[in-house]
């Protein structure tokens, strides 16, 4: 296996809501955010990685090894991911974790290369030798006295952990794992941080925890930004690795952005354009307002696993080269290059279902929703653990939900949630193993289409690619709506307020939140009510943008005990200042065009527990619900021949003639007070 060819494909990776490797494994039942929970026994905090160092190449630092022979870092990195770990022999944290070292080498001897740094200058050297004898030959251990090796990789304690790739650029930064630390130790881990991202590496992904930090002796350096963080930065040994975390995503050949930044050609082009996206804030994408700063340090720390803004080392060096002669640099100095499978985010997929025809789109106006239907025809249910939508022409497509219905199911709208997506940034859903989303026996893929026509006549015919789990889910994923379809806003309002809420039935985790309002919409929150009535913001949008729906995604997902409320705000500017607003005369309500309006705030969630599968498996049905009143209203018109506002059985028997129960048994059973006569109160009971 060429491990550094196939670790390049995923240097850097833009950790989008829609390639969502996500931190599903760091959130066993037990690991989810609890509130109240007293942080310093949560264990290590996980981090924004351009915060913490990763998408950087470290220098080829020289460093001398037990025998007095010298080595270079890149040397040990040419064929496999190298593992950097701290460690001393005097650091009780060091010792707790020296064990798991030795096994960790052991278990993976063969796929990836260790250097084990001890940094303390005071450590014996009979300790020294005794612990790296525990290796067994399988990792370099060496004494950095002067902590310049340590330094110069951005060690910051002694259980520190930095993984590399073949060019040097870092893939993961933090904890060994949340056994050990300050104050607390438990029986045995809970988040295996450096395993899972080995497992991840070697098997061509990105690892789905990037960064964390580590507990351990605090290790001291001369500046605030270690050696290898300041050195000049040019296009090759800094800015591409950038655009490789943040940008190649979309700005790619065959990307859903307009032009490519893949190259050094590419930046030089665009270079005024990019300057001024980063310097408003534009570009990246993101919208969710930062966290508070920790108290020991300046970084802010994002609760979002795909948080895709820069940080601020991040942004400040690309600036600085953009506006400092946009250096080239020594091509020896690129990371490994990224890759995409035959243009699929999700890898290679199981299956591909397709339009059976091209649908067409006309030139100009507005299109109505397109409802299209691809028949599954699998023999039986299945578990899928990733779901990429892909337009066959991006350039009409505006937004897709697809729902997986089964045999003898009612249809689905956007208030019943979504099971695939494509949306303005979010085109893939991806699970690692223990949760999944089922998919039905002889289900049908339901497309509901939104076509943005765009001057010029043409054609879609949209795909979906499926990968299956390979095991059965612990977790089965759900997805529920927080629904008010009853807004109205004023004509002409600039700063008008709706809220939609959602009470929780039981005990459920949530995973991630995906805002959704159209172009009047400005801002948006979620937030969540006690039984007690105290309120907690989850989730603020002071800034929000139709053109990019964005999926954002926990690290740590939240625990939600029974009887709890989410909450979903939205504000609207309706006014003639909004230039994005199609008519402010106008009063608007509910509707599914953009020139309509919508309040829904999706919550992506499973069920501690729950058989994946079974009916207890969704808690969340405040959208269900809605839509059942709203199909159960639109029955009682139909079936309500003469309009009196009553249903008898001649009615129903006139317009169900093929369901003879409908008119028996069914109707008995609604008709409470047997006076042959339903009500619409007696109706909704169905």
């Amino acid at each position: 296996m060429d491990i550094k060819r196939i670790t390049g494909v995923f240097v850097g990776l833009l950790v989008l809501s829609n390639l969502n490797l996500l931190t599903y494994q760091a959130i066993a039942q037990d690991g989810a955010t609890r509130p109240g929970q007293d942080p310093i026994r949560q264990g290590p905090r996980v981090l924004r990685g351009g915060d913490h160092g990763v998408g950087r190449m470290l220098p080829n630092v020289s460093f001398v090894d037990p025998a007095g022979r010298q080595h270079k870092l890149g040397d040990l990195s040419q064929d496999s991911p190298l593992v950097i770990a701290m460690t001393s022999t005097s650091c009780p944290l060091s010792s707790k974790y020296l064990p798991t070292l030795v096994e960790l080498v052991s278990r993976s001897h063969g796929k990836v290369e260790w250097l084990v740094v001890n940094p303390i200058a005071t450590d014996e050297a009979e300790d020294i030798t005794a612990a790296a004898g525990k290796f067994d030959g399988n990792a370099m251990y060496i004494h950095d006295r002067d902590g310049h090796l340590a330094e110069q990789v951005g060690a910051l304690t002694t259980t520190d952990v930095i993984v590399i790739d073949g060019s040097r650029t870092v893939l993961y930064h933090g904890a060994i794992d949340d056994q050990y630390g300050f104050g607390y130790a438990i029986d045995s881990p809970r988040q295996h941080y450096l395993a899972d991202a080995l497992t991840a590496i070697t098997a061509g992904r990105q690892p789905a925890v990037t960064a964390t930090d580590a507990p351990g002796c605090t290790l001291h350096h001369s500046a605030s930004r270690t050696s290898a963080e300041v050195t000049s930065a040019t296009w090759h040994n800094r800015i591409s690795r950038i655009m490789q975390q943040h940008c190649i995503e979309c700005h790619r050949t065959d990307g859903v952005a307009p032009f490519s930044l893949m190259t050094f050609a590419d930046v030089s082009a665009h270079a005024g354009m990019i300057e001024q996206v980063v310097q408003r804030g534009i570009m990246p994408p993101w919208f969710a307002e930062e966290g508070p700063a920790s108290e020991n340090d300046n970084a802010t720390h994002s609760p979002w696993a795909n948080d895709r803004s820069l940080a601020a080392a991040e942004k400040q060096d690309l600036l600085k080269w953009l506006t400092n002669g946009r250096p080239e640099g020594d091509p020896d100095d690129a990371p490994l290059p990224r890759r995409f499978e035959d243009g699929w985010l999700i890898g290679k997929p199981d299956v591909v279902y397709q339009f059976a025809d091209p649908v067409p789109v006309k030139a100009m106006g507005v299109m109505p929703y397109q409802n299209l239907v691809v028949e599954t025809d699998l023999p039986e249910a299945r578990w899928v653990q990733a779901i990429e939508v892909k337009p066959g022409n991006r350039a009409v497509v505006h937004h897709v939900l697809v729902f997986a219905v089964g045999t003898g199911a009612e249809a689905s709208d956007e208030r019943d949630g979504y099971w695939g997506i494509y949306v303005p940034g979010n085109s893939t859903l991806v699970y690692p193993d223990g949760f999944a989303k089922r998919l039905p026996k002889k289900a049908q893929l339901r497309f509901q289409m939104h076509y943005t026509p765009n001057g010029t006549a043409t054609t879609d015919q949209t795909s979906i690619g499926l990968i299956f789990s390979k095991t059965p889910p612990q977790h089965e994923v759900r997805v529920a709506g927080i629904v008010n379809s009853k807004i109205k806003i004023p004509a002409g309002a600039a700063n008008h307020r709706e809220e939609a809420k959602l009470a929780i039935s039981s005990d459920a985790v949530v995973l991630g939140f995906l805002p959704h309002m159209h172009v009047r919409g400005k801002a948006c929150r979620y937030e969540l009510t006690t039984a007690a009535g105290d309120t907690t913001t989850l989730l603020d949008i002071p800034r929000y943008d139709f053109n990019w729906q964005l999926l954002y995604r926990y690290q740590k997902p939240l625990s939600l005990p029974a009887g709890v409320t989410l909450k979903f705000i939205g504000w609207y500017d309706n006014s003639s200042s909004n230039p994005a607003n199609p008519d402010p005369t106008k009063a608007i309500r509910w509707g599914p065009q953009t020139f309509d309006e919508m309040l829904l705030g999706y919550v992506e969630y499973y069920v501690p527990g729950a058989t994946p599968g079974a009916p207890g498996s969704r808690v969340m049905k405040a959208g269900q619900s809605e839509t059942r009143q709203r199909r159960n209203a639109a029955l009682f018109i139909r079936l309500d021949v003469n309009k009196d506002g009553h249903i008898t059985k001649e009615e129903v028997r006139e317009r169900m003639p093929n369901d003879p129960r409908a008119a028996g048994p069914i109707f008995d059973r609604l008709d409470e007070n047997q006076n042959g006569r339903l009500t619409k109160s007696e109706l909704q009971k169905l």
